[in-house]
């Protein structure tokens, strides 16, 4: 009779540990590949929508990187709080600075202590607006490491100590960090070489030029009474831009007043 244990039928162990995932099985990244860091409470959120589509597929192909760095583990006592009250009262709860310059230690291994080579970034509502401009900046750094935040926020001391960057993804509050991370990624990850397949979907995109999109047409040619504007069918490729360029300045300027008047001063 064997003494070996049992067969777990396909059941795994799991342990806390403080080594960052890496979030795809498969061919290893490339030298020097673009990497995410995420700081999480929930390192199971990931790679979530990053995982699909063409941000999957470099993914996969080792074209760029994500690691998740979980915070549990840093945390303190037999319950590993990661989250104490707020000194002067107040409701909620707010993450430790101990445990997180814990967590922010380990994800610093590696990577560049310059922060125009690789941002360490809070996403926070009272941070700055994410931008086009903004994610074109860090796809040319060699990675990003973002802190997801949870309940009231974080412990001020961190901030500043680790020189971190807050960035808000929009004028709203969501529970957590991570859906504006995968966002703030997807943004960035889509900008770099070979990503796309199509070098020139980046270029004429929105905010590319400071401007929103022109619209877009295709087959079938009537759809329930509904044509195409002649321009795009004539086969004069000079009419053809300068209507995309009077409708992406048409639409700039009726839904976004600040684009449009940014956009102006660019031509003055």
């Amino acid at each position: 009779m064997s003494n070996k244990p049992p067969l777990s039928h396909g059941r795994k162990s799991i342990s806390a540990s403080l080594t960052p995932r890496d979030l795809m099985d498969g061919p290893q990244r490339y030298v020097g590949a673009w990497t995410a860091k995420i700081i999480t409470l929930f390192p199971e959120a990931f790679p979530g929508v990053l995982g699909a589509s063409l941000t999957g597929k470099a993914l996969q192909d080792g074209l760029w990187a994500l690691e998740t760095i979980d915070l549990r583990p840093f945390g303190k006592g037999k319950h590993r709080n990661v989250d104490d009250t707020p000194y002067g009262g107040g409701a909620g709860m707010v993450l430790r600075a101990d445990v997180l310059g814990e967590a922010l230690l380990q994800a610093s291994r590696g990577a560049p202590q310059d922060r125009a080579k690789w941002p360490v970034i809070y996403l926070s509502p009272r941070g700055a607006p994410f931008t086009q401009a903004r994610a074109q900046a860090w796809s040319e750094a060699e990675g990003v490491t973002m802190l997801c935040g949870r309940f009231e926020g974080v412990d001020q001391r961190v901030l500043d100590a680790f020189e971190i960057e807050e960035v808000s993804l929009g004028d709203f509050v969501l529970t957590g960090g991570e859906i504006a991370a995968q966002a703030m990624i997807d943004a960035t990850v889509r900008l770099r070489a070979d990503v796309l397949g199509n070098a020139e979907s980046a270029k004429d995109e929105s905010f590319a030029d400071g401007l929103l999109e022109h619209p877009h047409y295709t087959r079938p040619a009537d759809w329930q009474g509904h044509g195409v504007p002649s321009v795009l069918t004539s086969g004069d490729h000079g009419k053809i831009a300068r209507w995309r360029q009077e409708q992406a300045e048409q639409i700039t300027k009726k839904r976004r007043p600040d684009l449009w008047d940014a956009f102006k001063k660019t031509r003055d």
